[in-house]
């Protein structure tokens, strides 16, 4: 009954003329990032991140949380109409939606998508909403001891959940860990790498680092090839699936909720895996999964409800446990972090209505979504005829504003361009950004909490294995740790045979 008393007074809070326009207009924004191919949500949100500095912070995440799960919506339209996935999480959609689209079943691919969007969005907020607030009383019992082996658990996790080349995103993750030590020292307070750089005292600047190894170097990277995208025209009254279609898909849909939802509680997980996972869960348990690939429903709408799912996920270790559960997240802590607020347990103690607000917002960011989406798919579709010759200087103008920005200095807009050309060249090399990213905000609240837990025990290591808590955690990292060093000493394996072979 708590949760739904306090779900009633953030629904009060955020259907305010100015708090329902800011969900609006971060639905809208997101829909257009995720149908514009070469952006996503995590580089978007990090360029208007410095916009919403003088903004109420309510207002501000409302925006960007809307923006967040909007990009999800949007990324089906270009992966059906043109095959071209408008976000990473839709590059599943387009291995059948484009199939039903060349099969002149274009709308109904559309329709099931935004009708698994709009349902994988309301349960996983539900889920949300009871998830987190259970989860942040549970963590009121974590000490530092705890803290630490739960960061720890959490890096690792993204070693986990990432690429094939483990050896890239420990690479990944040790930049960000040395990042995130420049500045001054939280223990004796003094200067730590910043060779004599005042500009460098406060530490790296988050929104520095996203806006230039997501946002510019995106742009850099999806530069290189430009494309005329010829969309296919969708008539509105081709945009309804039928009842027996939708009827088809029900347990699809409540697959993949289920499968995003849980899957991005994992720290370090996002809605690209959890879509992968949701088409290969569809194509198991098909009695016919040699049709997957030539246009099977299913893979449309199972797929785009677990990317939706995932969206409210990933929030649940964010909001109770200041962990980000993926990239785009962690933009979304960054920013909590900007706004003076502490993520975390005591976010629901101390700003509760800040917190139930937000989640509230989620549900009638999900019905602005399915009445934008519907109507509107043929004009967001035009959008891809907007040459990319201009999109792209405009975003970097943008990305360049926003860094001086935030400390209206030019020091700031040359690190985001060095950060820039070293996003690029890791994309390149196809080394993952977001280990780095996490690591970054995660390395300073380790070290916080290694030194408390040692000043606490007085220098003894036995604190992490004496609380039951912090040992269970620090037992599923060994387990971890295992299972990534198996799979990658196979993946080598495997090479190795198939260049002899």
């Amino acid at each position: 009954m708590d949760v739904i008393n306090n779900l009633m007074g953030g629904f009060a809070t955020c259907l305010s003329p100015y708090n329902l326009w800011m969900a609006v207009l971060g639905a809208f924004l997101g829909t257009m990032v995720g149908i514009l191919p070469g952006l996503g949500p995590s580089a978007t949100m990090a360029i208007i991140l410095p916009i919403t500095f003088g903004m109420d912070p309510t207002p501000a995440m409302i925006m960007l949380c809307a923006l967040y799960y909007g990009a999800m919506y949007g990324g089906s339209t270009t992966s059906i109409l043109v095959n071209v996935p408008g976000e990473a999480s839709s590059v599943v959609t387009a291995i059948e939606g484009h199939q039903l689209a060349r099969q002149g079943k274009a709308g109904t691919a559309l329709g099931l998508a935004a009708i698994g969007s709009f349902f994988a969005g309301i349960m996983g907020t539900i889920g949300l909403a009871f998830t987190a607030s259970t989860l942040a009383e549970f963590s009121l019992k974590f000490g530092p001891a705890e803290m630490f082996s739960l960061v720890l658990m959490g890096m690792f996790t993204i070693i986990y959940v990432g690429g094939k080349d483990v050896t890239k995103s420990l690479m990944s993750m040790a930049i960000g860990l040395g990042l995130g030590t420049v500045g001054t020292d939280i223990v004796e307070g003094k200067d730590r790498f910043t060779y004599g750089i005042s500009e460098l005292l406060d530490g790296i600047d988050f929104v520095i680092l996203v806006m230039g190894t997501f946002g510019i170097a995106e742009v850099l990277e999806s530069a290189e090839e430009f494309m005329k995208i010829v969309p296919m025209k969708v008539k509105f009254r081709d945009l309804f699936p039928k009842i027996a279609d939708i009827w088809q898909c029900r347990w699809a849909i409540i697959r993949g909720t289920c499968v995003g939802f849980f899957i991005c509680c994992i720290p370090g997980s996002g809605p690209t895996i959890a879509s992968f996972l949701s088409y290969g869960v569809e194509k198991s348990v098909s009695k016919h999964p040699e049709k997957f690939g030539t246009g099977v429903m299913e893979g449309v709408a199972g797929p785009e409800s677990s990317n939706n799912a995932a969206v409210s996920g990933a929030m649940v270790p964010m909001f109770a446990l200041g962990i980000p559960g993926s990239g785009a997240t962690a933009v979304l802590l960054g920013g909590l972090i900007l706004y003076g607020l502490k993520p975390g347990p005591m976010l629901f103690v101390e700003n509760a209505d800040f917190v139930w607000a937000v989640m509230a917002s989620m549900f009638i960011g999900n019905i602005i979504l399915i009445i934008m989406n519907l109507p509107l798919v043929p004009v967001f579709a035009s959008l891809l005829r907007i040459p990319y010759g201009l999109i792209y200087p405009a975003i970097l103008i943008v990305c360049i504003v926003g860094a001086y920005a935030v400390a209206t200095g030019l020091f700031e807009v040359g690190m985001m361009l060095v950060f820039a050309i070293c996003g690029y060249f890791m994309k390149k090399g196809d080394v993952p950004a977001a280990p780095m990213l996490m690591a970054l905000l995660m390395g300073p609240m380790m070290e916080r909490s290694l030194y408390q837990a040692l000043n606490l025990s007085h220098g003894s290591m036995l604190v992490f294995i004496q609380r039951p808590i912090s040992a269970t955690l620090l037992s599923v990292i060994a387990l971890m740790s295992i299972y990534v060093g198996i799979r990658s000493f196979r993946g080598k394996k495997a090479a190795i045979q198939e260049a002899e072979e």
